[in-house]
Formats: C-alpha cells, structure tokens, sequence
C-alpha cells in the first residue's frame, strides 16, 4: 500500500460523514477554539436592563454558562466595583455556577483596558470569543471592539445580554457587528458546540440544558 493510500484511508471507527474538522482551525465555534467573557452580571446592571425580561435575560445566560461548563469551555469572569464596595457581587445564581471561576474585580467601564482581564482573556490562548456582557451599548461594546481591533472573533450572545433601552441594545449590537461581530443566540451556540448528535459524550447534558430545562418546559423562562 502506497503513503498516499495509508494517508487517505477512513479509520474503521469513523463513519464515512462523520468525520470531525480540526476543532482549532474551524470557521466555526468549538470548545476548543472558544472562550466565553462574562462581564458585571450583578444586580444593579441587572436591574436597569430595559431591552429584554430582566428573569429572562438571568435564565439565558444561566444557560450559556452551563453550556460553557459543559464542553468544557475556559471562562473569564468579570465584576466592576466590588472591592470598592459600590456594587454587589455576581447574582448569586450565576455566582454558584462560577464557583470555579472567581470574579477579576475592576473600575474600568472597558473590561479591556484592565490589565489583569486582558492578561485572563490572552491566557487561554482562545481566539474566538463568545461575548456576554451588562450592558450591551458599554460593558459588551467596549471590549468587543477592542477584541476586534486585535483580530479576535467576538460572538455576542444577542438573548443573554440586555441594554438600558430597547435603542441603546440595539444601537451597541449594531456598532459591534458593523465592526466585525458576529451575534449569535444561546441555543445556536448549544448547536454550534455539540454540531453532531454521535458526539454523545455531551448529548445528554445538552438536551438538559436547552430542552428538559428551557425549551420544553410550559414556562419556557
């Protein structure tokens, strides 16, 4: 049998299909070209979200970082003025599910222009950025600009992010995207993550997270 033969040949416990794309030099989001930024989920940013249900938006990114956790996805946890005292931490459901990954307390507006952030973003080593933020026109368009201008891929979760105004959510998406983004919603991420169902070793965690605990139930919230 030629090189040419032995390199082109299907292993025996690959079906012909179902062969899997470098998961580094794919297009498209993996759990191993990606990273997820979460940025000032705390209350009072919560509380001023006008642009999406205030329960619904905490349950969305609940499911984007149980997604996250469940592919095994590095996460970069933020809060802004916690140490100072002016604001509470992380919501408490969301800070259970980030037990692992404490908070980079900050003062800057922009996550990016915080040394020790952008030091916790560069060490993954992860060049797509799955970008969740409070609130959309200032803590997720900041740093996602700058991303961009450093040649990241930035995916704003467009349901698990919210801004003080219908307008002011859109008017930020809308700037991010102009400049490279690409908007994506939490179940398209899950897809995207799991993109085939032989993959089971997280299909069950999957079907959990989207359908059993969200899309199925009869209060989808």
């Amino acid at each position: 049998m030629s090189a040419t033969e032995t390199a082109t040949e299907t292993p025996a416990d690959i079906r012909p299909g179902t062969e899997i794309r470098d998961p580094l030099a794919d297009h498209l989001i993996t759990p191993q070209n990606s990273a997820l930024i979460l940025i000032d989920y705390q209350p009072s940013q919560v509380q001023a979200v006008r642009s999406i249900d205030q329960d619904l938006l905490v349950e969305n990114i609940i499911s984007t970082t149980k997604l996250a956790k469940l592919f095994g996805i590095p996460i970069v946890h933020s809060t802004v003025n916690v140490a100072s005292g002016r604001q509470d931490p992380t919501v408490p459901r969301l800070a259970e599910l980030l037990e692992d990954d404490p908070p980079i307390d900050r003062t800057s507006l922009n996550a990016w222009e915080d040394a020790d952030f952008l030091a916790a973003v560069r060490a993954t080593g992860r060049r797509k950025l799955i970008a969740c933020a409070l609130w959309t026109e200032i803590c997720l368009a900041f740093p996602s600009l700058d991303a961009l201008r450093e040649g990241y891929d930035v995916y704003p979760v467009v349901d698990a992010i919210g801004g003080t105004s219908p307008e002011a959510h859109r008017a930020g998406l809308e700037r991010v995207t102009q400049a490279g983004g690409k908007p994506i919603s939490w179940v398209s991420l899950a897809c995207e993550l799991q993109r085939d169902w032989a993959r089971e070793e997280t299909v069950a965690g999957v079907v959990e997270i989207v359908l059993t605990e969200r899309l199925l139930k009869a209060d989808p919230q």
